[in-house]
């Protein structure tokens, strides 16, 4: 019976949230055994407020020539005594700490030599939930649990907001604009929504204060939370929206996992059919997302604004 396990998840927010469904698996399948999430400090204070982990352990992920770090992280894996490793990361790195651990541990992922190796050469190909889900599945844990989210959302009243209001994520990485439809457009869709009853709701960090500022400035009734919200938070908020419009970032798919419906915005910078969020969000493909118009994502939204 295994009693001690290791989940390895460090990735960008979208990775992360991809991966709650399986967290969720891996509890139902290991209900009585204790299991510790291994991942970065943004993400722990959320998987340690989740049922699906006794333990949360932040990886500093030392480089290889910091020897004092890497001796106390493989020192740290090795008296942790896991019987089982579920490898969600299946990096360079994540490989890496399976040669740390050492054998002995039954181990899913793509290590050379592990025990559970997801073994299908097209892997890369797949969507991260169904590759994910495969991984899984070829270890013995199948089907995937849908997971249940009732936990995580904050309570968002202190917000102010209306019944009937609507998410904007303008932002995206700085070095990818080429996922980053114009603020002027998400300007125009704010005035189309508010036109419609719907209060947009701007969400973004200080690094997308500049976009924020000029949605707000062509939309008055727009409302910028610039900086003020957490996982949960956005959770919350997407759990009851009418709609959210975002660009391809980590909090549209938190938007997804609270059930929101609307659009996400793809470019030619990523594939959506190896990453984008599912759930009742549907996906607007173009070549190039400065030549996409307001109207045209409206155009898209007419049942979900009736």
């Amino acid at each position: 019976m295994i009693s001690r396990v290791l989940v390895i998840k460090l990735a960008a927010l979208g990775d992360f949230v991809q991966a709650f469904p399986p967290f969720a698996t891996i509890r139902s399948h290991h209900p009585d055994a204790e299991i510790t999430l291994l991942t970065t400090r943004t993400y722990a204070e959320l998987a340690a407020a989740s049922p699906w982990f006794d333990h949360v352990w932040v990886d500093d992920r030392p480089k290889p020539w910091q020897l004092r770090k890497v001796a106390a992280l493989k020192s740290r894996l090795r008296q942790g005594r896991f019987q089982r490793v579920y490898d969600l990361q299946t990096s360079d790195r994540s490989g890496w700490y399976f040669r740390l651990l050492g054998g002995g541990v039954e181990w899913s992922g793509i290590a050379r030599g592990c025990s559970h190796p997801h073994a299908n050469p097209a892997r890369d190909a797949m969507h991260t939930l169904d590759r994910q889900a495969e991984q899984l599945a070829m270890a013995g844990l199948a089907p995937m649990v849908a997971p249940d989210l009732s936990w995580a959302g904050a309570d968002i009243a202190r917000f102010g907001l209306p019944a009937a209001f609507a998410l904007l994520c303008p932002g995206g990485a700085r070095h990818r604009p080429e996922k980053r439809w114009p603020a002027a457009e998400f300007a125009a869709l704010a005035r189309w929504l508010a036109g419609r009853g719907l209060t947009p709701v701007v969400l973004g960090t200080a690094d997308e204060a500049d976009e924020i500022g000029r949605i707000a400035a062509v939309c008055p009734q727009a409302v910028a939370l610039t900086g003020q919200t957490s996982f949960p938070d956005i959770l919350g908020l997407g759990a009851r929206a009418r709609l959210a419009v975002g660009n391809d970032t980590g909090p549209m798919h938190l938007i997804a996992a609270a059930g929101c419906s609307g659009l996400v915005l793809f470019g030619s910078g990523s594939n959506p059919a190896l990453c984008a969020p599912r759930g009742r969000l549907a996906v607007l493909q173009v070549p190039d997302l400065g030549r996409l118009s307001a109207a045209e994502v409206a155009a898209a939204l007419p049942d979900l604004t009736a």
